[in-house]
């Protein structure tokens, strides 16, 4: 579309880069397609949970509110994860109270307030083979940021959209990790309440219930404790802009912020700059996503409390994604050997 060059590029310099990177893409999914990358299958039917961009979508509150939604008695829910940062590639069983870099920040998080199994691996469909060893007879799999990885076969294929993605370039001047033609792929398309610039921008794509699409809508919150003192507003995250905005608009005393990289590895540098920051503009303490929390371990700025900003998905209508869940699983598993 002609309109694309007057959107907002992430980095207009790389802008020559793209049609590299969307022939790459094109040749890939061509390659899965036409077999010559193997697609590998599990027992276990496996929902994935994924989106175009890069990072900041919410995919990972999306998966704790789906395992959450589908965790019933008799029946096991697991989720699987790369596991982003880890030092390990091998498959392991996510321990809690473990670290991120054995684990990664997010299945911690996802172990954490799911209460779950969480399974990792650089090859997912090993993750997945640990799970189905594990002595359940039967269960559901849930794929975190699997929209991409599709050398693991799955039923139900999710994409998170926004009208930002909608907008947005292929990498690597845009976040965009494929074409927005790919949501085709999807079996769900969800969308959060109020953005209905994404759902119009869909259905003039001939995307969604009109391409036999289903079209959920959830809504995000941001949990935040009651704070009485300046902060600093810290993170890393695709995002950092979503996160300081959402705690002013909580009436949150933002100090001051300092954004680092994505999935940063925090150091004590970065904590004796945090502390610096705070002494400079007047905070009393800090405030930090739960997912950085997780990847600040044992670490924190001496004398100054850290406060954690939860990020919370609710899906619109629970009962009826659950019961057409269940469906497409039994309408599936009675058409598709295993």
């Amino acid at each position: 579309m002609s309109c694309r060059t007057s959107w907002t590029l992430a980095r207009p310099w790389l802008a020559p880069l793209v049609p590299f990177y969307a022939a790459g893409a094109v040749l890939r999914s061509a390659g899965l397609r036409f077999g010559f990358e193997p697609v590998s299958r599990l027992e276990w039917p496996v929902i994935s949970v994924g989106s175009l961009s890069a990072g900041g979508a919410g995919k990972t509150p999306f998966v704790i509110a789906l395992a959450q939604l589908l965790c019933s008695p008799g029946l096991t829910v697991d989720v699987l994860s790369r596991g982003y940062g880890r030092r390990d590639g091998r498959p392991a069983q996510v321990d809690p109270a473990g670290n991120a870099e054995a684990f990664g920040d997010e299945p911690i998080l996802i172990a954490r307030e799911a209460k779950i199994p969480v399974y990792v691996g650089a090859r997912r469909i090993e993750a997945g083979r640990l799970a189905e060893s594990a002595g359940a007879l039967s269960g559901i799999h849930l794929l975190d940021d699997g929209f991409q990885h599709r050398q693991l076969a799955r039923d139900i294929d999710i994409a998170l959209v926004s009208s930002a993605d909608l907008k947005d370039w292929l990498l690597p001047a845009g976040n965009l990790r494929e074409p927005v033609s790919a949501l085709r792929r999807a079996h769900v398309l969800a969308i959060e309440s109020g953005d209905d610039d994404a759902l119009s921008r869909l259905e003039a794509l001939k995307l969604g219930p009109g391409a036999g699409q289903q079209v959920w809508r959830y809504r995000r919150s941001m949990p935040i404790p009651e704070l009485h003192e300046r902060v600093v507003a810290f993170c890393g995250i695709a995002r950092p802009g979503q996160f300081f905005a959402g705690l002013r608009e909580s009436g949150i005393a933002v100090a001051a912020e300092r954004a680092f990289s994505d999935h940063h590895r925090f150091s004590e540098q970065d904590m004796d700059s945090l502390r610096e920051l705070a002494r400079q503009s007047g905070a009393a303490s800090l405030i930090t996503t739960a997912k950085d929390f997780v990847r600040l371990g044992e670490m924190s700025p001496l004398g100054l409390p850290v406060h954690v900003a939860g990020l919370g998905i609710e899906l619109e209508n629970p009962r009826s994604v659950a019961d057409w869940l269940h469906k497409s699983f039994q309408a599936r598993s009675s058409r598709t050997p295993r």
